[in-house]
């Protein structure tokens, strides 16, 4: 009977998360470059079951011997084991801000072991310098004239370096140039990775490559197409239609889970209080 109810608790828990996680996507369907979280349940390891029991054998002296017997398989709960960002292309809002840029994915090489498609990203400087990646091109020119991110990140061009300028009147070509009075100041700094759910979100649209990892110059990857556009912002790809319905689903697996463990309390509570009761 226990084993239920343990089995029932963590179907609860596993929907609780997938609900937060689906409300994290609601609360950013208006957020610049966000990527919508998808949950990868996984059932914990099955348990195998067998039965053990005797047989008498036909002897003069009365023999008997022990034998299992197969059940079947069993598996005992189940768990959201991670949220993985979904990095498809968001459409494109044209704002008319010449710090405004966007990332426009065309076709993008598959990963050969894991068949994934690539993506690509903006690159930025951290407060420890080291670089940071988003989809997020809100950016806007700081107080010494550098582009960044409203929370002060340093937006890098193709050789890490950051992009200064004189003022917000510069031109940003389809390539990733950046022109202002007739002279090229930059290219905006464009990763690649070919293994985007290696990625560790970290918050606040920002991204980090796993340890050891180096993400390569995506103007040097001849397979990926794209191009910016400057003036726009990517939307988020958060499907606000498919999300609330996902999330009306989760929360009634949740409540079916709720009335099993109501069940099971009821029938550990007549348990208790009335077998073996006299009178």
């Amino acid at each position: 009977m226990f084993r239920g109810f343990y089995t029932v608790a963590t179907g609860m828990l596993a929907q609780q998360r997938k609900t937060e996680m689906l409300t994290n996507n609601m609360s950013n369907v208006n957020t610049p470059g966000f990527k919508a979280d998808q949950a990868s349940m996984r059932a914990f390891p099955e348990m195998l079951l067998s039965s053990l029991g005797g047989s008498k054998v036909p002897t003069q002296n009365g023999m008997s011997s022990t034998r299992m017997t197969p059940v079947g398989g069993l598996n005992t709960g189940v768990y959201m084991q991670e949220a993985v960002p979904l990095f498809t292309q968001g459409d494109l809002r044209e704002t008319g801000l010449t710090t405004d840029l966007a990332i426009l994915q065309g076709d993008l090489p598959a990963n050969e072991e894991t068949g994934i498609l690539g993506a690509l990203f903006f690159t930025l400087e951290n407060e420890d310098g080291t670089d940071r990646y988003t989809r997020n091109g809100n950016f806007a020119l700081d107080a010494d004239g550098f582009l960044t991110t409203p929370a002060g990140h340093y937006v890098l061009d193709e050789n890490g370096a950051r992009i200064e300028l004189e003022n917000d009147r510069f031109e940003v070509t389809d390539g990733g140039q950046v022109i202002q009075n007739g002279a090229n100041i930059a290219r905006v700094g464009i990763a690649y990775s070919d293994d985007p759910r290696a990625l560790v979100k970290e918050g606040d649209g920002l991204y980090r490559a796993p340890e050891g990892t180096v993400f390569g110059n995506a103007y040097n990857v001849a397979e990926a197409g794209f191009s910016i556009n400057q003036g726009s912002l990517e939307r988020s790809n958060v499907d606000s239609a498919r999300t609330m319905t996902d999330l009306m689903t989760s929360y009634r697996s949740f409540e079916a889970n709720q009335k099993v463990l109501q069940a099971y309390d009821r029938s550990m509570e007549k348990a208790v209080n009335e077998v073996g009761r006299l009178n």
